[in-house]
């Protein structure tokens, strides 16, 4: 059954994750927007979880919440552990059937170049991937309105539905951080940029006996490789490309 096959057929089930925490503003307009899509359950992190990668719980106890969610008709539960257990744990523990799609966002920041490995969004996506769901991340630069987002996210998944994917892939959206009026476009099939967005800076602060304590903050790259995912969002343009998962 293809992607585009569920449009046709039935409204679907929708599974919705994220690594900034459950009470975040993105995972509360992401829920709202798929509801046009299908029935919406969200699980997500009690708390906040970026750069987390696939990180999983491996041993010991997870605590799962069901919880109240200010968007209607959205069943929501958190769990205290990665954005890839919550994907494991609604899975296996929460939802009485597996769900056709898996939407992880709204990132706040861009999930671009060779950050994408980092991100625990993606991570969460590339689980679902993992379990044989069409899964995509959305992004959007960090503290931007997300009236782009609201604007164009219909016409968005609605044309990444419409294509096929492999299994061992996910989709990657990324938002451009301006206004819906200034949007020049979508693009497909960008590539990860081979330079790092975020790039860290690490200060000294102190330096005591055999102990170096460092201070850690980071700078956004201007570089702009052709056909990338760096190229689309800094030109405005809403980027949209298939990242494979390393399991086979």
């Amino acid at each position: 059954m293809t992607a585009q096959s569920f449009l046709l057929n039935k409204p679907m089930r929708i599974l919705i994750v994220n690594d900034d925490g459950i009470r975040f503003e993105g995972i509360l307009v992401l829920a709202d927007l798929a509801r046009q899509f299908g029935d919406v359950t969200v699980v997500a992190p009690a708390q906040q979880c970026s750069a987390m990668s696939h990180c999983i719980t491996v041993k010991g106890e997870l605590t799962i919440r069901k919880e109240t969610f200010p968007v209607e008709e959205v069943k929501a539960y958190s769990v205290s552990g990665t954005p890839a257990d919550c994907v494991k744990v609604a899975l296996e523990a929460l939802l009485p059937e597996k769900p056709d799609l898996i939407f992880s966002g709204i990132n706040d920041g861009y999930n671009v170049a060779r950050d994408i490995i980092y991100s625990g969004t993606v991570g969460a996506a590339m689980d679902g991937a993992m379990h044989g769901i069409v899964s995509i991340a959305y992004s959007l630069k960090s503290g931007c309105s997300y009236d782009v987002v609201r604007a164009y996210f219909k016409q968005v998944t609605e044309l990444i539905l419409s294509r096929k994917i492999a299994a061992d892939e996910i989709w990657n959206v990324n938002f451009p951080g301006c206004s819906p009026e200034d949007v020049k476009g979508i693009l497909f099939d960008r590539k990860p940029a081979d330079i790092s967005f975020y790039q860290n800076r690490f200060r000294k602060v102190s330096e005591e006996s055999e102990d170096l304590r460092l201070e850690i903050d980071f700078v956004y790259s201007d570089d702009r490789p052709e056909g990338t995912d760096l190229e689309a969002v800094n030109d405005n343009f809403i980027s949209i490309g298939k990242v494979k998962n390393m399991a086979p």
